[in-house]
């Protein structure tokens, strides 16, 4: 209950309760202040936005709504303690990295509270969340034995030898739909590298990060290495554009990624910007029908849909009715709540207004719902939307091309392989796409037909485990490499090739 969960957060036997982190104006709300040089500061705008429950509707904080002040602030304690810490040899800075993979363990149920509470997750999501986002601490715990450089002698007397330095100050913008794991994405991996991370976590869900940034500091992680800069708009603009920021990483739409992108480049910063999505499925009329069913289902509707690999679109190869009454009736098991095999809400009024004009809009241009879930749009304690699946007859449909980022799955119904492969082709996107078969010669065809940069094959939501990188291609990646794994110490470092003569060889050569 909210109750519980306010409880939670507050009690005095938590060594990083909301009383410790940030000051109140009440009992009930806390303030969610910038994390700058280890300590709680205020914005200079003195301004604060709701943060609402999606679950419940409540307010459960306010989050500082920064200006351009606050992130030269952050910016100014970065650049002074990376002069230390991106001079620290990576032995050495893996330490606390280790020490905050013991602290997230310990603290998981904790934090999966709050992740419930200010994101509307289910406790089995919400754990999963967490556990991925220690996952990248676990690999960048590894970072001594992935960094080292090389070295060669490439001609008598003469050695060249490249090593990986430290970018510098780097900022990350995080969406509101993984509050923990999204941030992690980057954050171990950045600080590990050696550079100062300054995150803006999304204004809808800036708790968890609150709560995570208290075991960052208990970790050992020295201040000013870590910070947070609460805000909207104006916070991002002024990371894009500070002269003491030398790379951003980004994660949320695809139209904000591309401008973020582009803004960073004319500065000649580095840039990664992730997008969004228009995941495909396709079903084989080979397919497993019960394990294809249940996983179509987890896809489409696991954490409401709000995630930039759930499938939202199913191509069946030919009339599959057995395979479509298995996804209806799985979906129709679905009951709104925050516990494990329950459906989310998400996350605010606007994203019911988005799904449901959409749902509407598919009806109007002739689309038939298989499942309706409009219904629990009458929900008073929470912004709910049930599973719905539409069935379209008509390739143009509007919901066959846009991200919804909801609970609903289109399908259409495809003559062969080839078809299926053109439609998924022509949409813009690339983050995922995925096939449903029995042979293996199905799935090959499609593993290099695809255009998505991550491809499963009867598993719908296809996301690279470390050490393997996470990154789409086409309007889904603007900028270069990927965002974890092996891409993102590809990112956060500089190559440096040095190259050394100590005595002049005794025969003679192109160098001398």
């Amino acid at each position: 209950s909210l109750a519980q969960t306010r409880y939670f957060v507050r009690s005095n036997s938590l060594d990083h309760s909301y009383s410790q982190m940030s000051e109140r104006k009440d009992a009930d709300v806390p303030l969610v202040n910038n994390w700058i040089n280890g300590k709680w500061v205020p914005p200079s705008t003195n301004e604060y936005l709701d943060v609402i429950s999606p679950s419940t509707k409540k307010v459960i904080a306010k989050v500082a709504l920064s200006g351009p002040e606050d992130v030269q602030a952050a910016v100014d304690v970065a650049k002074k303690a990376f002069e230390i810490w991106g001079s620290w040899p990576v032995k050495k800075r893996v330490v606390p990295i280790i020490k905050l993979h013991s602290l997230l363990i310990d603290n998981y149920s904790k934090i999966i509270e709050i992740i419930m509470l200010e994101h509307g997750k289910n406790r089995a999501e919400a754990h999963g969340e967490i556990a991925k986002a220690n996952e990248t601490v676990e690999w960048a715990m590894s970072l001594p034995q992935l960094i080292q450089g090389r070295v060669l002698e490439v001609s008598t007397g003469v050695e060249c030898k490249e090593i990986r330095m430290p970018v510098g100050v780097c900022a990350n913008i995080v969406p509101f739909n993984f509050p923990a794991m999204v941030p992690f994405w980057t954050l171990p991996i950045c600080i590990a590298c050696g550079n100062c991370y300054i995150l803006k976590p999304s204004e809808k869900v800036p708790l968890t990060m609150q709560f995570i940034a208290g075991l960052i500091k208990e970790a050992g992680v020295p201040d000013g290495v870590f910070q947070i800069v609460n805000g909207a708009i104006p916070v991002v603009n002024a990371l894009c554009d500070s002269p003491g920021i030398d790379c951003v990483s980004f994660v949320g739409s695809s139209k904000v990624a591309e401008i973020v992108a582009k803004r960073c480049r004319a500065l000649n910063k580095r840039v990664l910007a992730l997008g969004g999505a228009k995941n495909h499925l396709v079903s084989m009329p080979d397919c497993d029908i019960e394990l294809a069913a249940q996983d179509i289902v987890n896809s489409y509707s696991g954490c409401s849909g709000q995630r930039c690999m759930a499938a939202s679109t199913l191509l069946t190869v030919g009339d599959q009715p057995d395979l479509l009454k298995a996804i209806v009736e799985k979906s129709k098991q679905l009951t709104p709540g925050c516990e494990a095999r329950q459906l989310g809400p998400v996350i605010d009024q606007a994203a019911i207004d988005r799904i449901s004009m959409y749902i509407e809009k598919s009806v109007a241009e002739g689309a038939t719902l298989l499942l309706d879930g409009r219904s629990w749009m009458n929900n008073k304690n929470g912004y709910y939307i049930g599973a719905t699946i539409i069935q379209h007859t008509n390739p143009k449909d509007s919901a066959l091309h846009v991200e919804i980022f909801g609970p609903v799955l289109s399908v259409l119904k495809v003559n062969s392989r080839e078809e299926a492969v053109a439609f998924e082709n022509a949409n813009p996107y690339g983050n995922a796409a995925a096939v449903y078969t029995t042979k293996g010669e199905h799935a090959q065809w499609f593993q290099t037909r695809f255009s998505a940069g991550m491809i499963g094959v009867n598993i719908g939501v296809p996301v690279p485990r470390e050490p393997f990188s996470f990154g789409g291609c086409n309007k889904s990646k603007f900028g270069d490499f990927d965002i974890t794994g092996d891409g993102a110490m590809e990112f956060f470092t500089l190559r440096r090739k040095i190259t050394t003569k100590w005595a002049a060889p005794k025969e003679r050569t192109w160098l001398n």
